[in-house]
């Protein structure tokens, strides 16, 4: 496999963190290695936030992305703060409603309705989860099962079947951009 490096970005509050940690337990599940870095400013929510995988074949010789092959971008103040490190030809995914000026560059973007879908499904909270389901089915970066069972894992038991719900929304509505 070849180096891939992502970034979830967004706001403090949008499950950012633990979409990172579901996405790189699907990816060890596979035999992928990964690096997982962080970094949010110190208000719990509304603050700029961030979550880094770089996943290879071997343990990564750097920790830290610089070539970013899918970058998430949840709300309008993360949106312009990764876009120098988008590589050619990238993937990009947008919240349409909470992004309405989107980076612009030699990319791949999607603007797809994230918290507007996670609305109708119950809970705007869900959004990260859709998002999840679409970055893995535009990008081929995991397979739906081993990213379906992380979620199992570590969404909370109260919400798990929202969760599923949304993991499988989002893999069908990247299904449909295909």
């Amino acid at each position: 496999m070849k180096e891939i490096q992502i970034r979830l970005s967004g706001t403090g509050g949008q499950g950012l963190q633990l979409s990172a940690k579901m996405l790189a337990e699907s990816l060890i599940q596979e035999g992928c290695q990964i690096a997982q870095s962080q970094s949010y400013e110190p208000t719990s929510r509304g603050g700029l936030s961030r979550a880094d995988l770089v996943i290879g074949d071997e343990i990564p010789d750097y920790p830290l992305v610089t070539n970013l092959s899918a970058l998430l971008i949840m709300d309008q103040l993360a949106a312009h703060a990764s876009t120098d490190l988008i590589q050619p030809g990238g993937l990009v995914i947008t919240d349409s409603k909470r992004v309405e000026d989107p980076p612009k560059g030699d990319f791949n973007l999607h603007a797809l309705p994230l918290t507007e879908t996670a609305l109708k499904l119950g809970s705007a909270r869900v959004a990260n989860i859709i998002a999840l389901g679409a970055m893995i089915t535009l990008r081929d970066i995991c397979k739906p099962a081993a990213l379906e069972s992380a979620v199992r894992r570590n969404a909370p038991r109260a919400f798990l079947e929202l969760n599923i719900e949304a993991l499988k929304t989002g893999f069908e509505m990247a299904t449909k951009l295909s």
